[in-house]
């Protein structure tokens, strides 16, 4: 305690005494009533032990109690004392403290707390240096924001003591580098609202942090080998279409790469109009910049001896039988990359799947699919992930720039991709998977100093315990604590997401949308309940404002639907609309001063009806034929609208129909797609795609609160 005083953590009166007698005198001084604990040096959890006695209202009462916590002392403790204080009680208690984690090192925690604080698991951690902007972030995180206002009677929190403590703790474990953890818990909370350390726990020790060694950054010249080379050669090319080496340069072929096509293949045979040659030396030099490797690990050192001796900068190995074999692969791996940056050779992989270059047309990878040409940049450590992303891709229209699956990421990481995507001209977003983290301080430094250039969504296996142990066996690499690595990415600004589809739509929204500059959002449909499950979302989301609808704007609306539109926010148009009515609401809505970002729900149910007209017996006549393509251009219309809206005011207008994927070829979903937006197959995710692009804008400072 006399350690974190001078640091601003409030703790109330104490006396340290050795004898029952001096205990009675001091529970005199301070007032009853008073409790009184066993302490020592080795002495941790003071409560599970019962070594604490509450409430002790007279002398009697004292003595008896410090009679028997010095009783209870057992060798083990080692030299004990009896601490007294003032019996301080409140309804509400906090827990606030400091860890040396391994990964991210001096880590701050804050929290609700007491003894139950271990099972309601409500709390928040950010990495020091925590400022008190940062410090204030973590409060709002909290789940349990009731308990911080004025609650049955009692004041609410005093947030800038609260405050001060969690920044005094992170300059303690800043200025004491032998301090490994501290817990203040409780931390009570008085009528007052003014809050009172009752004890706290300070642990003296090494700190346990990794530190893994930083590799020099290839260069732009080594990445553009990667990602735009002259030539592309694949080693082991088949002619067994089920091979890597036949994929592969099938794959290259087929999507239009425009450069030289090279191959390997020990007879020399013509694959795919390509003819091979058995020696690499047989090849012209300084045409080739990047050999695809579908060889077998015993034969890769030679091979990029004699792709250095022609010009290659730049290696992909697909090879198994590194790092995740063992501690032979991992011995054969590090000589690998010795070798690799001995030769000047950016070293992709082993172990992967590939890379994908849509501004070059390249497709080298050992698996399907090629997604359209747009602006996410891919990273991730698992390939499967990468196809997973490229195959939203193609569903949805939104495209992507760049593609790597990282393998082992021997000697090139995903932050090391996502690095050089800040500095790509063709992309705008990155799109990330992990599941194991050797290095957490290295990672999250790099990423945060990307996201002030542009934004990072990041999708981590390994949240759970099991799903922690299933990374771990999939990868060599143990999983980091789940909670601190989220207030990790809290502090950096990076986009984490809860699922692989809601970070492919983060990211697509961060490609095709301007940011918000504040939280007022609106709600305008033609389908009543959606909007009600969509308001809903917004109030889940814990940024977002589903603002009040201003009288003006109200009035304005007034003039184009019929009295029963719900003439509140969301704006229902309660089937109140005639053929222009949804893009002129929608421009009144957009165009309003107080609006933030509109999501427009109900497209497509006009063109829904019209392809029921159209697969029915009686189409075209009738008048079907006419009506069906009225519908069809109707919704095309308000699809058009909301584009052409969001670019002229610079703000994010949002598309939601569960016939995005439900009927893909629905011409308002279509035409979403044609304008190279995301339909949202929901409101709902919709409004978690806004509260990411929301809260990134509010980290960079492009957006208010």
């Amino acid at each position: 305690k006399s350690l974190l005083s001078s640091f601003g953590v409030p703790f109330a009166a104490e006396r340290k005494v050795s004898t029952e007698v001096e205990a009675v005198a001091a529970a005199k001084d301070l007032g009853y009533p008073v409790v009184v604990k066993l302490g020592g040096d080795k002495i941790a959890h003071k409560t599970e032990r019962g070594l604490v006695r509450l409430r002790l209202s007279n002398a009697e009462s004292v003595s008896r109690a410090a009679k028997e916590l010095l009783d209870a002392a057992v060798p083990d403790d080692g030299e004990v004392h009896l601490l007294v204080a003032p019996m301080i009680s409140g309804t509400r208690e906090l827990i606030a403290g400091l860890l040396v984690d391994p990964q991210f090192g001096p880590t701050i925690m804050v929290g609700v707390g007491g003894v139950m604080a271990e099972v309601i698991k409500d709390v928040a951690f950010r990495p020091a240096p925590v400022d008190e902007k940062m410090a204030r972030e973590m409060i709002a995180s909290l789940r349990m924001q009731d308990l911080l206002l004025d609650f049955r009677g009692e004041a609410a929190v005093n947030i800038d003591q609260l405050v001060a403590t969690i920044v005094g703790l992170s300059n303690f474990s800043e200025q004491r580098q032998d301090v490994v953890s501290v817990d203040i818990n409780p931390l009570i909370v008085r009528e007052t609202g003014e809050l009172v350390a009752v004890d706290a726990l300070v642990e003296i020790g090494v700190r346990n942090v990794s530190n893994v060694s930083s590799r020099t950054p290839y260069t732009d010249s080594q990445f553009r080998a990667l990602f735009e080379p002259r030539g592309v050669l694949v080693t082991g090319a088949s002619s067994h279409p089920g091979k890597f080496g036949f994929v592969s340069l099938h794959n290259i072929l087929a999507s239009g790469y425009a450069g030289g096509v090279y191959g390997t293949n020990l007879s020399g045979e013509e694959v795919l109009g390509i003819s091979t040659v058995a020696d690499i030396d047989q090849l012209p030099d300084n045409e080739i910049d990047l050999v695809f490797v579908c060889t077998p690990a015993s034969a890769n050192p030679d091979l990029l001896r004699a792709c250095a001796r022609k010009g290659i900068r730049a290696a992909f190995l697909t090879s198994a039988g590194y790092g995740e074999a063992g501690d032979e692969g991992k011995k054969l791996e590090d000589e690998l990359i010795q070798l690799a940056d001995e030769l000047g050779i950016l070293l992709a992989g082993p172990n992967g799947q590939g890379v994908v270059s849509t501004p070059s047309n390249l497709c080298a990878q050992i698996v399907a699919p090629y997604p359209p040409a747009g602006h996410i940049a891919v990273a991730s450590q698992s390939g499967n992930f990468v196809s997973s992303f490229l195959n939203y891709s193609r569903q949805t229209g939104v495209g992507i720039s760049r593609a790597v699956s990282a393998g082992n990421a021997a000697a090139l990481g995903v932050a090391d991709l996502i690095q050089w995507y800040a500095t790509d001209a063709a992309s705008k977003v990155s799109l990330a998977y992990v599941e194991g983290i050797v290095d957490g301080r290295g990672l999250m430094s790099k990423l945060a100093a990307v996201t002030r250039v542009k934004p990072v969504v990041l999708v981590k296996g390994g949240a759970t315990d099991k799903g922690a142990r299933a990374a771990a066996s999939h990868t060599g690499a143990l999983a980091a604590n789940d909670s601190i690595f989220d207030g990790a990415c809290r502090a950096g600004g990076i986009t984490r997401a809860a699922t692989v589809e809601e970070a492919f739509e983060a990211a697509a929204t961060f490609a095709t949308q301007p940011l918000p500059k504040g939280p007022n959002v609106i709600i305008l449909t033609t389908a009543g309940g959606w909007g009600v499950v969509t308001s809903d979302a917004i109030a889940q989301d814990g940024s977002l404002q589903l603002m009040a609808l201003p009288e003006d704007l109200q009035a304005e609306i007034d003039t184009k639907l019929p009295p029963r539109w719900s003439r509140n926010n969301p704006v229902d148009c309660a089937g109140g609309e005639t053929r222009d009515t949804i893009p002129e609401v929608m421009e009144m809505i957009a165009r309003h001063k107080d609006v933030d970002a509109v999501i427009y729900l109900g497209l497509g149910i006009q063109a829904n009806q019209a392809r029921l007209m159209r697969e029915g017996a009686y189409y075209p006549d009738h008048g079907l034929e006419r009506i069906v393509e009225y519908h069809e251009r109707q919704d095309a219309r308000f699809a058009e609208a909301a584009h052409a809206l969001s670019v002229s005011t610079g703000k994010p207008i949002l598309v939601a129909t569960e016939l995005a994927v439900a009927d893909p070829d629905n011409a308002g979903v279509r035409t979403v797609r044609e304008t190279g937006r995301l339909c949202y197959a929901s409101g709902n995710r919709a409004a978690v795609a806004l509260g990411h692009m929301y809260r990134y804008a509010v980290h960079i400072g492009h957006a208010q609160r």
